[in-house]
């Protein structure tokens, strides 16, 4: 018997030291840009994007394979804090200007029929079959798969309210006869 459990504790620490040395030496490096880009990133591994998830999207903004304006959920915001960290120009014109949304469930017009649940990507929907459902607010990124696909529409899309983080300015637009540190334009008098 002592012979077993000897020989069981000497597989063990060489087999580990083993996995310990192939951890060490084969590990993957990862771009540090790809992490600081995906911090960025809202995290809500939606694939609204194209992408599986933010990690994949970030390794992709890294390369230089995606533009900064891939994200919806995280709109302008997030496509002005890539640019800024890539140092590159976003065009945000293109970018549709749609306020962030969250989905909330009607419970007395939820069947339970979990159609809901199974779109959503986010794990942000809780319930049973033929029980009542309900959306957990702090998951839901809003891509609005569960309101699509909703039978009864239980389901509608609220808007999430603006906060420091999620407010944008537009700059203003330059007119030909606008005063610039002190410095007359177009025509006007000194």
């Amino acid at each position: 018997m002592l012979i077993a459990v000897g020989s069981m504790a000497l597989m063990g620490g060489v087999l580990g030291g083993m996995l310990g040395l192939a951890s060490r030496y084969l590990a993957v490096k990862e771009n540090p840009l790809e992490q600081e880009l995906q911090s960025l990133l809202p995290g809500a591994n939606c694939a609204q994007c194209g992408y599986v998830g933010c990690s994949q999207a970030a390794a992709a903004l890294a390369r230089g394979e995606a533009p900064v304006t891939l994200c919806p959920p995280g709109g302008k915001a997030v496509a002005e804090r890539l640019a800024k960290k890539l140092g590159v120009k976003a065009d945000l014109s293109a970018q549709v200007d749609k306020e962030p949304e969250f989905a909330v469930i009607d419970e007395d017009l939820c069947i339970g029929c979990t159609r809901c649940i199974r779109e959503c990507t986010a794990d942000a929907i809780l319930g049973a079959p033929k029980q009542m459902h309900t959306v957990l607010l702090d998951n839901c990124h809003g891509c609005a798969k569960c309101f699509k696909v909703c039978p009864t529409e239980a389901i509608r899309m609220c808007k999430v309210p603006v906060t420091l983080g999620s407010w944008h300015w537009d700059s203003p637009a330059a007119s030909a006869g606008h005063v610039h540190a002190g410095h007359v334009h177009a025509g006007q008098a000194h």
